[in-house]
């Protein structure tokens, strides 16, 4: 080695050691104190020990008119994100060639606190929109940590700029919609432009200790509308239940093993998964059809051992969904939740169901349907809410879908609510399957005897026989509802035992 070759070594070593944070030990130790990850470390959590190709990581604030240079190196390391590429998940995961993703590499982006806050500024800014492009063009998805404080007013070096609205970053970040998957993982605070990023990606986690606005206490207080703590805005029981986080995570760590199982969802196959026992699904029912049980059950006897990964689980709980894997192979699952509104359709869980099939459908991930409701959830405080408009969506969403789509009736199966649960009617399915405790309707069959029946029930004045003439016509209209009378007209394709559930569902999606 010359020894201008070595000198130029020595001076680029000398230079990335400042972004470490061996150099930073200051930023570094707030971090543990607060119990939180450095963003280096967050990047090597990710990376789990394979190669980083970073970008842009001698990056600066653009500040050098207002502050000494050398500081500037340490002090506002790689402007404050780091960016780069890593391959995620090739250890355990069999690319799927029918999916959008070609490579395990993925695109990573953690924005880091210690910098100013984790504000944007303009190097920042072009460094996303740098590692944005790259993700575009060679189709990688992208990982995301947004913890930040938005804007940054104090980038004086810039001065051919005055409003910053030229900023192409948040259009870029939204264009990526459909194109390659993008999931958002937040810990600490996460306002304006950075809570902009996180609410537009396609999978949002959260930490417990997650505080999410669309602005932070200065510009609150600044547009007049009152002084607020950080910790008054959008904290995570809030976002959580509004349906702005999709999965709530005890901490960094967790949050980032929680973002690489899901992007799996979308890379491929998993070659390591265990199933169910054959007997899982035996019992999961009461001998009583007006009782409730936990749809979970059903769903853990179905996929893959500790696969299910649920998204919104606080929102729009009258239908639990998410991701799943059967042998392996990755599906979206939505199920009716009888514990919550009888299983009814609210406008909450339709926005969450509504969504969820668009994301499953953009990116070739076959969806599971096992339905159990009695139809759209109704009445007047539900108009309010928009009913109409956001239940009649699920149509229009279902109608479009491109991907295979099984549906298993569990027990109810009643009204438009239930054609929903079906991506439209029974016939949408590429396979409508029922167990034999499939019940069929246009409507609930209490409601269906009160109102087709109304007359003859008036008729018997005499309480003890107008009951008994209501349990009559109830149990004849349960026997023309039965799945197995269904079936005869070919209504649905078949009846299975549950037990079978599992491998039925696997060959149609084969």
């Amino acid at each position: 080695m010359t020894n201008s070759t070595e000198k130029s070594s020595k001076e680029l070593q000398a230079r990335l050691a400042k972004t470490q944070d061996h150099a930073r030990l200051t930023q570094a130790e707030k971090r543990q104190a607060k119990g939180f990850n450095t963003a280096r470390e967050n990047i090597e959590k990710l990376c789990s020990g394979k190669l980083f190709r970073e970008y842009g990581q001698v990056a600066v604030a653009a500040q050098r008119q207002r502050r000494n240079y050398e500081e500037l190196q340490t002090e506002t390391a790689a402007d404050g994100v780091i960016t780069g590429i890593a391959p995620i998940n090739n250890e355990c995961i069999t690319l799927n060639p029918h999916a959008n993703i070609s490579s395990h590499d993925t695109v990573l982006i953690v924005n880091d606190y210690s910098v100013l806050a984790g504000t944007q500024g303009y190097f920042h800014h072009l460094k996303l929109d740098r590692i944005i492009e790259v993700a575009l063009n060679k189709q990688l998805p992208i990982i995301m940590l947004t913890e930040g404080g938005g804007g940054r007013p104090g980038d004086t070096d810039i001065t051919t700029i005055n409003s910053g609205l030229q900023c192409t970053t948040f259009s870029r970040w939204a264009g990526l919609t459909g194109k390659v998957p993008r999931i958002a993982v937040n810990n600490g605070y996460c306002f304006a432009g950075n809570a902009a990023l996180f609410g537009a990606a396609d999978i949002t986690i959260a930490t417990a200790s997650s505080f999410i606005g669309m602005a932070g206490p200065a510009m609150i207080e600044g547009g007049g509308l009152g002084k607020f703590n950080p910790t008054d805005i959008g904290p995570i029981d809030t976002q959580a239940k509004n349906g702005v986080v999709d999965i709530v995570v005890r901490d960094e760590s967790h949050a980032i093993e929680i973002a690489k199982t899901c992007l799996g969802f979308f890379q491929g196959c998993h070659t390591d998964w265990e199933a169910p026992i054959d007997s899982a699904l035996d019992c999961v029912l009461p001998d009583d059809r007006r009782y409730v049980y936990d749809m979970h059950k059903v769903i853990s006897g179905i996929v893959d051992i500790n696969s299910f990964v649920e998204i919104g689980k606080q929102y729009g709980s009258a239908i639990i969904l998410g991701f799943a894997r059967i042998e392996g192979k990755p599906i979206g699952l939505i199920a009716s939740n009888c514990k919550v509104l009888g299983g009814a359709i609210d406008v909450d869980a339709a926005k969450k169901l509504n969504r969820f099939m668009k994301l499953c459908d953009l990116f070739a991930i076959p969806i599971v349907s096992l339905c159990d409701t009695p139809g759209f959830m109704v009445g007047p405080e539900h108009e309010k809410n928009g009913a109409v408009r956001y239940l009649s969506e699920l149509f229009a969403t279902g109608a479009n879908l491109s991907i295979d789509f099984v549906a298993v009736v569990i027990r109810k199966c009643y009204g438009l609510g239930a054609q929903a649960m079906l991506a439209g009617s029974t016939s949408k399915p590429s396979y409508m399957l029922s167990w034999p405790t499939g019940e069929f309707g246009a409507m609930g069959l209490e409601g269906a005897i009160k109102l087709g029946f109304k007359k003859e029930l008036e008729k018997q004045t005499e309480p003890t026989k107008r009951q008994a003439l209501f349990d009559k016509l109830l149990a004849q209209q349960y026997e023309k509802g039965k799945a197995l009378e269904v079936a005869t007209v070919l209504e649905i394709d078949a009846v299975i035992e549950p037990r079978d559930t599992r491998e039925i569902v696997l060959a149609a999606l084969k």
